[in-house]
């Protein structure tokens, strides 16, 4: 048995691509996208035909310029999204433009304008996650979205603090950023590597997987944004990992036993924190790489979303 049907045995394998192709190859319970995948695999021309269908959809449904452009973007997002859904038996994930990061109203109209076309192809809000930036306002977005039944995964993750407030909110999943928590630590500490047990990113989604079962959050932990095999073999027994295609089958061609190391109840007690703004604020502030890694974050997928937006256009 492969080490990654040994994973599957304990963590939901969630694929992260925008490759439709990639994620038939790997039969995943649930799929991830952003900005940065659908940008790779809208080069690709079997996928010409989704971003015709927006287009046609866009320029029939708006009244101005601006409206177009904006229908035009979510539609394609909906497009990729729903033609995931039929090779899938779970959920997929779609984000809102990171340019609204920092908006809770410009999110919340996203989100529902996203919603709103899932349903009017007959997609279930229960099969879609929204994804949003872990800023605070993205936090009061996701809490607004939730009470609504719109089921939200945050995302650009990198520290407790984050994690908390999201959880606070009942969203229903975090994705700690394992791989980006990892380049930073490198560059500032002049290092090539790390053993997995000592990966600052594994640390991270080791600590916050802790404390939510520790003080009963139901939101779940979905680690994401992996740089080798070894990280998530480390995070064996997370609520769910996201992985791309590359280490899916690097893993498939890996035999073995798997070892779980994530496991509810197995850490030492965590102190309670309450989380509100200031707190937040505060702890993003005095976490140099969080505050880095998110800013940074949002710049690319905000470049990505920009630049698919031209591609689209031309």
């Amino acid at each position: 048995m492969s080490k990654l049907d040994e994973l599957k045995k304990m963590t939901t394998v969630v694929v992260d691509t925008g490759d439709i192709d990639a994620i038939k190859q790997h039969t995943p319970q649930d799929a991830t996208t952003n900005p940065s995948l659908i940008l790779a695999a809208a080069q690709k021309p079997q996928y010409q035909e989704l971003i015709k269908d927006a287009l046609q959809y866009s320029k029939a449904k708006s009244s101005s310029d601006a409206e177009r452009k904006e229908l035009l973007m979510d539609k394609l997002f909906v497009n990729f999204g729903c033609e995931i859904l039929k090779i899938i038996p779970g959920r997929v994930s779609t984000e809102v433009d990171a340019h609204l990061s920092f908006d809770v109203e410009g999110s919340l109209k996203k989100a529902r304008s996203l919603i709103r076309l899932y349903e009017e192809k007959g997609i279930s809000r229960k099969r879609v996650l929204i994804k949003l930036a872990s800023t605070w306002e993205g936090v009061q977005a996701a809490r607004e979205l939730e009470a609504e039944g719109i089921h939200c995964n945050m995302t650009l993750m990198f520290c407790l603090g984050q994690a908390i407030a999201c959880a606070d909110a009942g969203a229903t999943l975090v994705s700690p950023f394992v791989g980006r928590i990892l380049d930073w630590y490198k560059k500032h500490e002049g290092r090539e590597s790390y053993p997995p047990a000592e990966d600052p990113g594994v640390k991270s989604v080791n600590q916050i997987y802790n404390y939510f079962k520790q003080y009963g959050y139901k939101t779940q932990v979905m680690g994401a944004s992996f740089r080798n095999s070894e990280e998530i073999l480390e995070l064996a027994g997370c609520d769910l990992l996201t992985i791309s295609p590359q280490f899916l089958g690097e893993l498939s061609k890996m035999e073995g036993q798997v070892i779980r190391k994530l496991q509810p109840g197995k850490a030492p007690k965590m102190e309670k924190l309450s989380i509100d703004e200031k707190a937040f604020r505060w702890f993003l502030n005095e976490d140099a790489m969080a505050t880095e890694k998110l800013s940074e974050g949002i710049r690319k997928f905000a470049e990505d979303f920009t630049k698919l937006q031209t591609q689209v256009e031309k």
